[in-house]
C-alpha cells in the first residue's frame, strides 16, 4: 500500500511543512503580540492618540495613576489569552485541533484590525482582548496537536521550536518598531507595526486544513482508520506497515484502559492510580516558573528597563532591546540541539539556575542607581545573559512537557488549564511591573531570583524524564511508579520501548491477566 501524502509530501517533509505553515505563524503571533505595544508606549503620536496612558508627559500622582492604567491596557491581551486557553479544555476535544486553530486565527485577525485602526482607548482594548483570545487558544492547542503528531525520537526538538518562534516574534516586533520609530512623527510610527501581524493570521487560516487532524483525537472519536492515515502520513510509511498499526493500536490500548470512566475535569484533582493530581501540578508549577522567573518581565518591558530603569535614551533603548531579543532568539537554538540529547530535566535545571543568578546580578547592579554608568552597563550585560538562559528551558520546553505528562483523555484539558495558569501569572507580571519598578526598583528582581532558584530543586525531585518515549509509555511510567517521590527514579530505570515493543508488552500483560482469571 502506498504512503498517504498531504500537499504531495509525507514524513519529515510534512513535519517541516507543519512547522513552517502552522507552528511558526502561531508562535510568531504569540511573541509579536505579547511584546506588541511595549516599544510603542513613548511614541509621540501614540501618546497623542491615547493620552489616558501617557506616562511620558506626566508626573507625581498623575503618573502613578496612568502607569497603573497603562499596565492594565498591556494586560488586557493577557486577559483574552487566559480565557482563550481555558476554553480549549472544552473546544479542543469537542471540535478537534484543526478547527480550534482556524477559529483562533480568525480571532487574532479581527483583533489586529481593531487595534491598528483604533482612534480611542476603548476600541484598542477590545481589539487587544480579542487578539489575546486567539493567541491563548493557539498557545494551548498547537503544542498539543504537534506533540500528538510527532514521533517520540524527535518530539522534543519539533515542539521546542515553539519557543524559538516566540523569540522570533519578539525580535520582529522590536526591530520593526525601531524602523518605524525613525519616521518620528504621525500614526506611521505605530499603526503599521501592529498591522503587520495580520499576515501571520492569514497564513494560518489558509494553511490549517491542508494538514491531518491529530491521530489521538481521531481515535478518541472512534475514527481509527483516519488515525492510521494521519500516522502513516506523518511517519512516511504505508498505512498497513507494522509501525503504523502498532502506534495506533497503542493509542487504542491507552484509551481502552479508561473507557469505563469518562474523563472529568475534577479527576485532575484526584491522585488515584494514574497520579493525575501529581501530573497536573507538574504542569501548573512549570508554567508558574515560566512567568515568575522573570521571562516576561525582560521580554515585554525590555525597552522600559533600558530607558527608565537604566537611564538610556529612547533610541538607544530600542536598539539595545532589539539586540537583547535577537540574542534571545539565537540562544533558542540551544534548546533545539539539547532537548532530545540531554533531556527535559537537564534543560529545566540549567535554565532555572542561570535565570536566578542573573536576577541576583540585576538586583545588585541596579541598586547603585542610573547615575552609576559602570553599574548600568553591567546591568545591561546581565539582561543579555539572562536572555541566554531563558530559552534553554522555559520558552518552548515548558509547553512540550505539559503535553507529554498529561493522559490522552485529559491532555487537552490539562494542557489548556496549565497554559491558562501561564497567562494568569503573565497578567500579574504585566500589571505589577510598571508600579513595582516605580516603587521598589531593584528589590523587584529579588522576587524573581528566589522563584527561579526553586526550579532546579523541584525538577530534580519531582519531574521524571520523558525524552525518547512515546506518549503511551509516559502514561505507564506514572501509573506503574510506586509513589510520587519514586517516579523520577522509576522513569530512569524503566527501559524505553519502540511502538512494536510497547504493543507486545501490553498484549503479553493482557494475556497473563486473562489467564489468571
Amino acid at each position: 500500500m502506498s504512503v498517504p501524502t498531504y500537499m504531495g509530501v509525507s514524513g519529515k517533509s510534512l513535519a517541516i511543512l507543519q512547522i513552517a505553515a502552522i507552528v511558526a505563524p502561531s508562535f510568531v503571533l504569540f511573541g509579536y503580540n505579547q511584546a506588541g505595544i511595549g516599544g510603542l508606549l513613548s511614541e509621540e503620536d501614540w501618546v497623542k492618540t491615547f493620552p489616558e496612558i501617557d506616562t511620558v508627559n506626566s508626573a507625581g500622582a498623575d503618573k502613578s495613576s496612568k502607569s497603573t492604567l497603562q499596565g492594565f491596557v498591556v494586560a488586557t491581551f493577557v486577559i483574552g489569552a487566559l480565557i482563550g486557553s481555558l476554553s480549549c479544555s472544552y473546544t479542543g476535544d469537542k471540535f478537534g485541533r484543526r478547527n480550534v486553530i482556524f477559529a483562533a486565527a480568525i480571532c487574532s485577525l479581527i483583533g489586529e484590525i481593531l487595534e491598528a485602526s483604533s482612534f480611542g482607548l476603548a476600541q484598542f482594548i477590545v481589539g487587544r482582548v480579542i487578539i489575546g483570545l486567539g493567541i491563548g487558544q493557539l498557545s494551548s492547542i498547537v503544542p498539543v496537536w504537534q506533540s500528538e503528531t510527532s514521533a517520540a525520537v524527535n518530539r522534543g526538538r519539533q515542539v521546542v521550536l515553539t519557543g524559538l518562534f516566540i523569540c522570533l516574534g519578539y525580535v520582529l516586533e522590536s526591530w520593526i518598531n525601531l524602523g518605524f520609530f525613525e519616521f518620528h512623527h504621525g500614526p506611521v510610527t505605530w499603526r503599521p507595526p501592529i498591522a503587520i501581524a495580520i499576515a501571520f493570521s492569514l497564513i494560518l487560516m489558509a494553511s490549517i486544513y491542508f494538514f491531518p487532524e491529530s491521530p489521538r483525537w481521531l481515535v478518541l472519536k472512534n475514527r481509527s482508520e483516519e488515525a492510521r492515515h494521519a500516522v502513516a502520513a506523518f511517519r512516511g510509511l504505508p498505512i498497513d506497515s507494522t509501525e503504523v498499526l502498532a502506534e495506533v493500536a497503542g493509542i487504542e490500548h491507552s484509551l481502552e484502559e479508561t473507557s469505563d470512566n469518562a474523563a472529568r475535569l475534577s479527576d485532575m484533582l484526584k491522585m488515584g492510580e494514574d497520579k493525575l493530581l501529581y501530573r497536573f501540578m507538574l504542569c501548573i508549577l512549570l508554567q508558574f516558573y515560566q512567568q515568575m522567573s522573570g521571562s516576561n518581565l525582560v521580554s515585554v518591558y525590555a525597552n522600559v528597563l533600558f530607558q527608565k530603569n537604566l537611564g538610556m535614551s529612547a533610541e538607544t533603548s530600542k536598539i539595545l532591546t532589539g539586540g537583547a531579543l535577537t540574542w534571545k532568539f539565537l540562544a533558542s537554538f540551544i534548546a533545539f540541539f539539547t532537548i532530545d540529547r540531554f533531556g527535559r530535566r537537564a534543560v529545566f535545571m540549567i535554565s532555572g539556575f542561570g535565570m536566578s543568578a542573573c536576577m541576583i546580578a540585576l538586583a545588585i547592579t541596579t541598586s547603585f542607581g542610573s547615575e552609576n554608568k559602570p553599574a548600568m552597563i553591567a546591568a545591561g550585560c546581565f539582561i543579555y545573559l539572562y536572555n541566554t538562559f531563558v530559552p534553554i528551558g522555559f520558552l518552548g520546553a515548558n509547553f512540550l512537557y505539559c503535553t507529554e505528562v498529561a493522559p490522552i483523555r485529559l491532555r487537552m484539558a490539562m494542557s489548556s488549564i496549565s497554559t491558562g495558569n501561564h497567562w494568569l501569572w503573565n497578567f500579574i507580571v504585566v500589571m505589577v511591573t510598571p508600579v513595582a519598578l516605580e516603587s521598589i526598583g531593584w528589590q523587584y528582581y529579588i522576587v524573581y531570583a528566589v522563584i527561579a532558584a526553586c526550579v532546579p530543586i523541584s525538577v530534580f525531585l519531582f519531574f521524571p524524564e520523558t525524552m525518547g518515549r512515546n506518549l503511551e509509555e509516559i502514561e505507564l511510567i506514572f501509573k506503574e511508579s510506586p509513589s510520587v517521590f519514586a517516579t523520577v527514579k522509576f522513569a530512569k530505570t524503566r527501559p524505553r520501548n519502540t511502538p512494536q515493543q510497547f504493543l507486545a508488552s501490553k498484549e503479553k500483560a493482557d494475556h497473563l491477566e486473562q489467564s489468571e482469571e
